[in-house]
């Protein structure tokens, strides 16, 4: 097939460039995967560069497979060989077949976040430091920072006397994950990019085979994987990447866009392509987008534009408080499935912060609208999928402690706190890791560790001890399904997990979910499937073509593309997050994250936000976002044109045509006499007092009050539960009390 089909003459320029190093700066919906995946089957289909000789990376399972699939049709198949995954993917793949110079064995197990932590939190409290000064997450994130710059614990910078804790506790976890034969995520960018640089035939080696290298989000490199590209490419020097400054929003773990200047100022000679025709969105949407992005610096401007018209405004919605925000956003989504006009899966609610999802969810759950949450608990983190998995790592890696101990008290099976110390000390003295002082308990009474135990915790160690022996014996020999099975039946799981109940049968079917990914991984193995479970992300989990809203926050809604866009929490201290108010680049970053979250729209953007707040107790009353006053007057809809807030009264009630809109919805009433109401000055309901609604039926009145001359009544009605309800709009009718 012409595999410059269907390009537009910047696309075609990106994908037929001379050998040599390209930067593509693609806006928003321009088509960068297309470019990509057309780029690679032009270098295989056209150009004759065998498939074994490039190297393609991007940051997601989900865009790899999807990469992958698009080149394999453009070809016609033609593409094995082709090395194409994730950068943390890819490096594993490197690392276990140069295991000789790491310090773990080539069967290493790579540690979630979860493992991570835990594993922290041993070190600090091995080094006998405070665990409330230096808590779990923020040491992480430490050590992160500096495994992103290339630092190892020789090298991490100290400046503090808490920087010298957290080196030495970087210098422990270090020991802690080798004597586990383990690494973690950043170890594997680390690791790979330190082998290359102290081995310099090693390095050639890579950078002879792979002729081309192509990267995908180049603006979310950090400072390893930007030093890996470099080596990986140090021979041919072909390397392509594309990218956009302006959806660089992962600064806080360790993203750097300023990599797009470190790229124009180490390859001179590279050519610069710019993506600005749009296939996604509107050009009200673009233009709005623009104007919000145009005030940062260190960027290259772009002039976006779409051939498909203007589209509709941006509509601005001020609710009275964050349940009324949330109330809106469920009202309006609902109001147009009902119109037929949208289905469900057509919008998204984004927000700033996980936090800002409950009230959300309530309001879900209130109108009895289904919904999916992205970045809630995954479902690789839950109790029963841990669980599973750290049998598999066991009999992968015995020499992984985490998994051991999670293992071997899971289900109880009386080896107790006291015996597992037990066995960690003599692991210790006989210079052995705990499992593998295990498999020799597996002897029996012929083991020369026998001895050393005393009790009952003996016989309970040896019996596990039997299991995990048998289990490796038989881990190539059965099928990863069937190895699954064994180890489930062999310590009951089922029995132990479903206890028939309704939370226990969802536990045992969390548990089947995983059984089928395993047999997706029947031929490729035990190791890439764990490999696989620790680099899964977030988007790697989404559902495919399920019809339901999408909750999500900016930051996960990064490659995702929805009809309709909610951005809530368009408030000073939310959006721009509060963190970012003295931080130029951190403010910058803020920008960023909103001109994503426009740009994932298609057709509509709501910008929602509530006039006060009850965060974090108190109600307080909130500003405006300072973004929002970016955005032209004429692209947008809710507001007047000064750019302030509305009034109370106007915001509470305004008559349009036929009808009044509130906080809560609109409302087909006759107009009152001389087009306003009559200010009142005492309620007409009362808490506890039984009320009928035309459409939600039934209800209790929880409070009633006079607000601009008006009545506001919270209802929770037996239907949809929770409502607020401007009184004079809603025409409640009073049930009268039944007498005996």
């Amino acid at each position: 097939m012409d595999l410059l089909t269907g390009l537009n003459p910047q696309q075609k320029q990106a994908v037929t460039a001379p050998a040599g190093a390209i930067l593509v700066l693609a806006g928003p919906g321009s088509g960068k995967t297309r470019v990509l995946t057309h780029r690679i089957a032009y270098l295989i289909g056209t150009l004759g560069v065998r498939p074994y000789g490039i190297l393609a990376m991007t940051f997601t399972n989900k865009a790899a497979k999807e990469m992958q699939a698009r080149v394999e049709k453009l070809l016609g198949g033609e593409a094995q060989g082709l090395w194409l995954g994730t950068f943390h993917a890819t490096c594993a793949r490197i690392l276990r077949r140069e295991a000789e110079f790491l310090p773990v064995e080539s069967n290493f197990v790579i540690f979630d976040a979860d493992d991570q932590e835990t594993l922290v939190k041993r070190a600090v409290k091995e080094l006998n430091l405070n665990e409330k000064l230096y808590r779990a997450p923020g040491v992480h994130a430490a050590i992160s920072k500096a495994k992103n710059e290339l630092l190892g614990p020789e090298q991490f910078p100290i400046q503090t006397y808490r920087d010298e804790a957290v080196k030495r506790i970087y210098q422990r976890y270090q020991a802690l994950l080798a004597a586990s034969n383990a690494v973690d995520f950043d170890d594997l960018l680390l690791y790979s990019a330190k082998i290359f640089q102290e081995n310099p035939l090693l390095c050639q080696k890579y950078a002879r085979r792979f002729e081309h290298v192509l990267v995908d989000e180049f603006q979310d490199t950090n400072q390893a994987q930007y030093s890996l590209l470099r080596l990986l490419a140090s021979y041919n020097n072909n390397l392509f990447v594309v990218g956009d400054e302006d959806q660089s929003i992962y600064r806080w773990r360790g993203a750097d866009y300023r990599n797009v200047q470190r790229f124009e100022k180490d390859y001179p000679q590279a050519v610069k392509i710019l993506l600005e025709q749009n296939y996604r969105s509107s050009q009200n949407v673009l233009d709005a987008a623009r104007a919000v992005i145009d005030h940062n610096s260190n960027r290259t401007p772009k002039k976006l534009f779409i051939e498909r018209g203007r589209g509709d405004k941006i509509t601005l919605y001020e609710a009275g408080d964050d349940h009324a925000e949330a109330a809106y956003v469920v009202d309006t989504i609902a109001q147009e499935i009902t119109a037929k006009r949208s289905q469900g899966g057509d919008f998204a609610v984004m927000y700033r912060t996980n936090a800002q999802s409950r009230l959300l969810e309530e309001a879900f759950l209130r109108m009895g609208m289904p919904y999916r949450l992205v970045g809630a608990q995954r479902f690789y983190g839950r109790r029963e999928v841990k669980d599973v998995i750290s049998y598999l790592r066991l009999v992968h890696n015995p020499d992984d402690e985490l998994s051991l101990g999670r293992a071997i008290s899971t289900p109880p099976r009386g080896v107790g706190d006291k015996t597992l110390v037990a066995l960690q000390l003599q692991a210790r003295q006989a210079e052995l890791t705990p499992g593998k002082l295990l498999l020799d308990l597996a002897k029996g009474r012929q083991s020369a560790h026998w001895e050393a135990f005393t009790g009952r915790g003996v016989a309970a160690l040896a019996d596990f001890a039997g299991l995990l022996a048998a289990w490796q014996g038989l881990k190539e020999q059965l099928p990863l399904p069937v190895l699954f099975d064994r180890i489930l039946d062999d310590v009951g799981y089922k029995q132990y997990i479903d206890d028939e109940s309704e939370e226990g049968q969802d536990r045992w079917a969390n548990v089947q979910e995983l059984r089928r990914i395993a047999i997706e991984y029947e031929d490729r193995g035990l190791v890439e499937f764990l490999e696989n479970l620790a680099l899964v992300s977030d988007q790697d989990t989404l559902p495919e073509n399920v019809s339901v809203p999408t909750l999500l926050t900016l930051h996960a809604a990064k490659g995702l593309e929805f009809r309709n866009v909610f951005i809530v929490g368009m408030d000073e201290g939310l959006l721009p997050h509060s963190r970012a108010r003295d931080e130029p680049e951190e403010m910058a970053e803020e920008r960023r994250l909103f001109y994503v979250g426009l740009t994932r729209a298609k057709d509509h953007v709501y910008l929602v936000r509530a006039e006060r707040r009850s965060t974090y107790g108190p109600y307080e009353d909130a500003i405006i976002s300072s973004f929002i006053n970016d955005i032209p007057d004429e692209l947008i809809s809710g507001r007047r044109s000064s750019g302030r807030r509305r009034e109370r009264s106007e915001r509470n009630l305004a008559w349009s045509g036929d009808s009044y809109r509130t906080d809560y919805g609109s409302y087909k009433v006759p107009p009152p006499p001389g087009g306003s109401v009559a200010p009142l000055r005492q309620p007409q309901f009362s808490s506890n007092m039984r009320v009928r609604h035309s459409v939600w039926g039934e209800g209790w009145v929880l409070e009633s009050r006079i607000e601009d001359g008006d009545e506001t009544v919270d209802v929770a009605f037996d239907s949809v539960g929770f409502k607020r309800l401007a009184a004079s709009l809603a025409r409640l009718e009073i049930v009268p009390r039944q007498t005996k």
